[in-house]
């Protein structure tokens, strides 16, 4: 039957072993993100990116009702029973990234069995959306974050030399008086790029999803507003330890660095949002003309 003709707790009454079985598996994957995963820099974004992506199918939920169809047996089966084996490798190995991402499938697997795939294409964001729950692995992160932690260092290194600071850079290592800092720690906010991506891509998409021109123009932004929050960063660190002292100057890293970064780059989100607003109307009322062009 279509979920679209029960409501949730009919639902689960009438499949009561399907129930019992995401519990079984959500739950503790769920529990596992929170004392992992989300514990860290690189996955803040977890809970918010789970209510919000909820948040996105509870308010179309009355369009999924309507247009709810069975998918096709033959194609939901095979990739259910792939989720699941992913997810059993993933969950007895302790590897995370495996268990989140074979359940995500799993999940997709039995959406599709019940409203079919159109309603799953109208769904493309949130679904796409909380692939932001899998956590990378760290080495991926080096990978994609050591490039930019090099470049920091040479932006702050030459604009506090333009200043007149007595400052000087080896690799990501920078020398101001007698101290030294490692911008290998001090760039961490580096590491909540993945967090900042995913609430600007929330962002783009709820306030400006008429205009896919302008929301790919505005997510080609997060990048650099995220290396300027981070030199932002990097540039009062130094200056901390220049006037201040090593162990005050660590002490601002580890209680308030993070935090400062991470709404930095969210206020310049929004400040660079208000700027380009003239080219916003102009973009969704090209493409507001377009799609009424191609409807007559």
């Amino acid at each position: 039957m279509p979920i679209a003709k029960t409501g949730w707790l009919d639902h689960a009454r009438r499949y009561p072993v399907l129930t019992i079985a995401l519990l079984v598996t959500v739950l503790p994957t769920l529990y596992a993100m929170a004392t992992q995963s989300w514990t860290q820099e690189s996955g803040v974004h977890g809970p918010l990116v789970l209510a919000t992506a909820v948040w996105l199918v509870w308010r179309n939920w009355d369009e999924i009702i309507a247009e709810a169809r069975p998918g096709n047996m033959a194609l939901a089966v095979p990739v259910l029973l792939l989720g699941c084996i992913l997810y059993t490798f993933g969950r007895a190995f302790n590897f995370l990234i495996i268990e989140v991402g074979a359940l995500l499938l799993a999940l997709l697997a039995v959406a599709y069995a019940f409203v079919g795939h159109k309603v799953l294409m109208k769904l493309w964001f949130p679904i796409v959306y909380l692939l932001f729950l899998v956590p990378l692995p760290g080495w991926l992160m080096d990978s994609i974050t050591q490039p930019l932690k090099i470049l920091v260092s040479d932006i702050v290194t030459t604009l506090l030399s333009a200043l007149g600071y007595p400052i000087a850079q080896v690799g990501v290592t920078l020398y101001i008086a007698q101290y030294q800092l490692l911008v290998e720690d001090a760039c961490a906010g580096l590491n909540s790029l993945i967090s900042l991506t995913a609430v600007g891509l929330f962002y783009i998409y709820l306030m400006h999803n008429a205009s896919w021109r302008y929301s790919l123009l505005l997510l080609m932004f997060l990048l650099p507003i995220a290396i300027a929050a981070n030199v932002v960063r990097v540039v009062i660190l130094v200056l901390l330890t220049y006037y201040a002292g090593n162990e005050v100057a660590q002490g601002y890293l580890h209680d308030f660095a993070g935090i400062v970064t991470f709404v930095s780059a969210l206020l310049l989100i929004f400040l660079l949002d208000k700027i380009l607003s003239p080219i916003r109307r102009h973009l969704t009322r090209e493409d507001t003309e377009k799609s009424l062009d191609t409807a007559a």
